[in-house]
């Protein structure tokens, strides 16, 4: 299923009578209640908020990353209560350049949720009325199985990486931030040693993604001649990474890998490589 939907697909979607959910994943890193607070304001008919922080992330230790991904146990409690069946159409849209809707994306996709899709443009995209009701969701009588993330790479593996150099690393973070400036999210600034930098809005033009041809070009020419499936993303805590991530498969380029504890997990052992 292609990773993007258009405004118009998903009216025609809904319209069809689909088993179809969707989920505002509009959040601010800087102000957590931000994207709850303009969920209420309006959001896409039908929409249910997915929260980065409860919804999206698991427990933080200190030394597992800012959204550490939930474990497939917890994913699977969340799946219950958010509705989400094995038979659900989820479209997941926001405000940000497609950067929390692109999360849950892959986390559907990594456990074979193949019915799932972003909105392209976001709700900016959307041309219908909007919303302030507030729904819950209807959360399923039983809990689905714990399914392991597939794509999924741990920071030992990235660590082993400096050495062999067999994948590539791609950081989805601002350039400034990347080169170790103007780092105000994480007590650490600069990026993996060996890492490209491939900022996540570069994907897009304006809201919309570039077209999969303008994007399987730019990526060949940054990747060189390594696979798609020899590509690891990163960013700072393993959201906007995503965004590269749907944007390679987007443009035919499938396979490629997540780091998901990111910048956040790696700078919090001080005893890691840092690169500026």
């Amino acid at each position: 299923m292609n990773p993007l939907i258009t405004t118009s697909q998903l009216q025609e979607l809904l319209n069809s009578g689909a088993n179809v959910l969707i989920f505002d994943c509009r959040f601010d890193l800087a102000r957590v209640s931000a994207g709850r607070d303009a969920y209420a304001k309006g959001h896409i008919p039908g929409a249910i908020y997915a929260d980065l922080d409860t919804d999206l992330s698991g427990i933080k230790t200190g030394t597992n990353g800012r959204h550490p991904l939930p474990d497939p146990d917890q994913w699977a409690t969340t799946r219950q209560r958010l509705g989400i069946t094995s038979d659900s159409h989820v479209i997941a849209y926001d405000s940000q350049g497609s950067a929390f809707a692109s999360r849950l994306w892959w986390m559907l996709r990594a456990i074979g949720h193949d019915k799932v899709q972003v909105l392209d443009g976001g709700l900016e995209s959307w041309k219908g009325q909007l919303s302030t009701a507030i729904l819950a969701p209807i959360p399923l009588e039983e809990k689905p199985k714990p399914v392991a993330y597939k794509g999924l790479i741990l920071v030992d593996a990235v660590l082993d990486n400096l050495a062999s150099q067999r994948k590539t690393l791609i950081d989805a973070r601002s350039p400034d931030r990347f080169h170790g400036q103007n780092e105000t999210l994480d007590p650490a600034a600069g990026h993996i040693p060996g890492s490209l930098n491939r900022f996540f809005k570069n994907n897009l033009d304006g809201n919309e993604f570039k077209s999969a041809d303008i994007l399987r070009k730019e990526y060949s020419e940054l990747l060189g001649n390594a696979r798609a499936s020899d590509v690891i993303h990163s960013c700072g805590s393993g959201v906007t990474a995503c965004v590269n991530l749907l944007a390679m498969e987007q443009a035919g380029l499938e396979g490629s890998l997540l780091y998901a504890g990111s910048w956040s997990e790696w700078c919090a052992d001080p005893k890691r490589p840092v690169e500026r």
